[in-house]
């Protein structure tokens, strides 16, 4: 092949390669030209490790005292600046039933296990001849029904003195009577309200209880029972040892649109707490209620971090209610238990569970001589509606005539 050839060949292949070059070049000159217009340059983010990274708590630091953790879950300020506008949207939400008169609405399952001491003891005061074996069938009837020996020993003499005084009375009379030295032990003077609304900042609700009483579903049921009288609340899940605690929490405040407040497992219970608090501060919310473990009121360790919880929320806020969660159905049992619990927090009023089962009235009155504090609420059963405010002339009213 001659030199001629050759050089022609070259020159094709030079100039194949140069138009190669020019197609492939073309669209990242384009790319260049768009990130140098004004257009790409006001839409472009550019973002640094530092910001990259996951934003730290906000909640201020308490030096030696707790770590705040990082929360995953919603807190009341993401769901109000999230919320739209208008007040006749329909999220989702269930509407609790109003709180105006659930008492007397659940009475007819108080009465299911309380009617039976109301109809013995008109039964034995309604004998021909009250003698002193019938007198002490009565004591023993007060007795069993948790009573106490205190208050049982007042309504029995209160019951001798009427009868010696007008003789055998009718039944109409009797149950007067009844009725009339019931309601004292009960005292219905005592200040019951719930201080769940503070002006100008949330009102600071906490739980407490031993494990088993329905602590957690209290919590629940009480944030229903606020958001029905048009209040604004939100959960605390500072149960952080029971592993299903604040997801059962959780599904309360879904349930009701209330946000909660929750950390992992095994986070500092007093650092849920305190967030929580924070949280209802900065939302202008009505109320904070703050879920606790459940805890052995033997073991002092457990009692002691609880008196921590409440420390660390008052170094931003006092805590205006809180709440003693017993099981009614323990009887004299819970009397223990509120002892020591009463000890360690400043319990405000307590809230009896299960009192529609076989749990027997008088437990009301002994704890509330054992404490000094009222009962301020009572579960009446399964129900996310079943808790209601404790009124102490329906709860005697259905102990008589059911």
């Amino acid at each position: 092949m001659s030199a001629q050839v050759w050089i022609a060949v070259a020159v094709v292949a030079v100039i194949l390669a140069l138009i190669a070059i020019v197609v492939v070049r073309r669209p990242r000159r384009g790319a260049e030209k768009f990130n140098d217009s004004p257009i790409a340059g006001s839409n472009r983010t550019t973002i640094s490790a530092d910001e990259a990274a996951p934003p730290e708590s906000s909640v201020p630091e308490l030096a030696n005292e707790l770590i705040i953790p990082e929360f995953s879950a919603s807190t009341a300020e993401d769901r109000l600046s999230t919320a739209p506008a208008s007040e006749d949207l329909d999220f989702g939400f269930e509407i609790p039933d109003s709180a105006v008169g659930r008492m007397h609405r659940l009475r007819a399952r108080l009465s299911r296990s309380n009617n039976a001491i109301g109809k013995g003891l008109l039964g034995l005061l309604s004998r021909d001849n009250l003698d002193e074996e019938t007198w002490e069938e009565i004591e023993e009837t007060l007795l069993t029904a948790d009573l106490g020996v205190g208050p049982t020993m007042e309504l029995l003499e209160q019951l001798r003195s009427a009868v010696r005084v007008e003789g055998n009375a009718d039944q109409d009379r009797l149950t007067q009577l009844l009725r009339e030295g019931l309601l004292a032990l009960v005292d219905p003077t005592l200040d019951r309200s719930l201080v769940t609304k503070i002006d100008g900042r949330p009102a600071v609700v906490l739980v407490v209880g031993v494990n088993g009483t329905g602590k957690t579903t209290t919590t629940g049921k009480l944030a229903r029972l606020l958001i029905a009288e048009g209040q604004t609340v939100l959960l605390g899940a500072a149960d952080t040892f029971r592993a299903a605690a604040a997801e059962q929490l959780q599904t309360w405040g879904d349930r009701v649109g209330a946000p909660v407040v929750r950390s992992a497992q095994g986070a500092d219970p007093a650092a849920v707490a305190f967030d929580a608090v924070a949280t209802a501060i900065a939302a202008e919310l009505d109320t904070a209620v703050i879920d606790t473990a459940g805890r052995l009121h033997t073991k002092t360790g457990l009692m002691d971090e609880l008196g921590k919880v409440q420390r660390v929320i008052e170094k931003q806020s006092p805590v205006d209610e809180v709440l003693l969660v017993l099981d009614a159905t323990t009887g004299q049992n819970g009397l223990v238990q509120a002892r020591v619990f009463a000890e360690v927090v400043n319990v405000t009023g307590v809230v009896l569970t299960k009192l529609d089962g076989t749990a027997r009235g008088g437990i009301v009155i002994a704890v509330q001589r054992e404490l000094g504090v009222p009962v301020k609420l009572v579960g009446l059963g399964e129900g996310p509606d079943d808790l209601a405010l404790f009124d102490p002339i329906e709860f005697v009213e259905a102990i008589i005539n059911g």
